[in-house]
């Protein structure tokens, strides 16, 4: 597989991120920073990495990022009070719940309780819907990121095969509801599909979001197909076979700069496109 068919997303990003910091500076025009509210429920490590590296990336484009860490035994009626604190803040664009929370949070009333216009994450089963229906404002970010990873190096899904591997609500889903919107045949597989081999040696699109290591082997791979790998496992290690499917991929996306550098600049934009929303017109 030669150079140019490694679907940089860090590349990718970085021109979103150029983009985002003029628009950043247009509203400041009108007295708007776009802010960006995060919040972490309890000590995860990881979890409190990924709000670092957000509120990094929103600060070097002139976002301003609003944390929030409640401790670990936070009960659901006050993460809902907060969350409903940051509806009615005018200065707050968009809200990020960190996933996961401590398991006596109910997570799926959290995220519903997100106002729509502030759901920059697409967790709301509203942003939900309205994406599946083709008119959603802010799909969520993994998705969203890899269809424009698409658009960006011209791969067009219309007419394609397209197999997701994965059904998780924020990425397997959605993401095959957007391909089916841009006229993509989708087949959604997952962990327990019988004779999964066959489905992805089938597919002219690939999506593996199914959340395990190298789980998708390089010799399921059809001869020129193209693979966007969403999976982030220990090691820096996708759910693709990496070094084998590339070689019979047209396209793939590695791990890490793949899929992940877009997923947080899509984030970016869409807290970018609620603030511009908030002028009045």
């Amino acid at each position: 597989m030669t150079q140019d068919k490694l679907l940089d997303g860090k590349a990718v990003a970085n021109r979103i991120k150029d983009v985002l910091k003029e628009r950043v500076e247009s509203l400041k025009v009108h007295g708007v920073t776009p802010s960006l509210a995060t919040i972490l429920v309890g000590d995860d490590p990881s979890s409190e990495t990924y709000v670092r590296m957000k509120g990094n990336a929103c600060e070097r484009i002139g976002i301003l990022s609003k944390k929030i860490h409640l401790p670990e035994d936070t009960t659901t009626e006050t993460l809902l009070e907060t969350i409903e604190e940051l509806n009615r803040d005018s200065s707050v664009h968009g809200i990020l719940l960190q996933h996961p929370v401590p398991s006596q949070i109910d997570e799926r009333l959290a995220f519903e309780t997100i106002a729509i216009e502030k759901d920059v994450d697409g967790v709301t089963s509203e942003g939900y819907g309205q994406t599946a229906l083709g008119f959603g404002t802010y799909p969520s970010c993994t998705p969203a990121a890899i269809m424009k990873i698409m658009e960006d190096y011209d791969i067009n899904p219309e007419g394609k095969h397209a197999v997701v591997v994965g059904r998780s609500p924020i990425l397997g889903k959605p993401v095959g509801a957007l391909l089916l919107n841009q006229n993509a045949t989708v087949t959604t597989c997952h962990s327990r599909t019988a004779n999964l081999a066959s489905h992805v040696k089938q597919a002219d699109i690939v999506v593996a979001a199914v959340g395990k290591p190298e789980f998708i082997k390089g010799e399921w791979i059809k001869e020129g197909a193209v693979v966007l790998d969403a999976g982030y496992n220990k090691g820096n290690i996708g759910d693709v076979e990496y070094e084998t499917a590339k070689e019979k991929a047209s396209a793939i996306t590695p791990v890490p700069g793949g899929v992940g550098p877009v997923t947080i600049a899509m984030l970016l934009k869409h807290t970018v496109d609620s603030a511009e929303r908030s002028i009045p017109q």
